[in-house]
């Protein structure tokens, strides 16, 4: 039988909310499935709570509101909070992507979040809705 779990895009208000709301749709109140994009493929690849088996989806409600507050505004603060830590060798792209995003170009935090759930699960499993 297919787990469905529900994010709730109209609580999306930055990635910090999401990675709240996906941890509670996942494993309930308080509940963890990542805090950053590594642990969340890690969890996708099982044993946080989603079925061993695989037979789960997730439906993303509002996703138009997660995507407006995961948008460039909110991908540049993140870029620009995570500079400090790349590696010297990476930050020059680094750089450029936090020009992009200022400029209101590039990938968002959006849409990194959707390849990431797409990429760590079944085709189909992540329904936008």
């Amino acid at each position: 039988m297919t787990v469905t779990y529900v994010i709730d895009g109209s609580r999306v208000t930055g990635l910090e909310q999401f990675w709240e709301v996906i941890g509670e749709a996942v494993n309930g109140p308080g509940g963890y499935f990542g805090r950053n994009f590594d642990a969340l493929a890690d969890c996708l690849g099982g044993g946080m709570g989603t079925p061993d088996d695989g037979d789960f989806v997730f439906e993303w409600r509002d996703h138009a509101l997660s995507a407006r507050a995961l948008g460039h505004e909110e991908t540049a603060r993140y870029l620009r909070q995570s500079l400090s830590r790349v590696h010297p060798s990476n930050r020059s792209a680094f750089r450029q992507r936090l020009d992009e995003a200022l400029a209101g170009r590039g990938p968002t935090l959006f849409d990194l979040l959707v390849e990431t759930l797409r990429d760590g699960t079944a085709p189909g499993a992540l329904r936008l809705l």
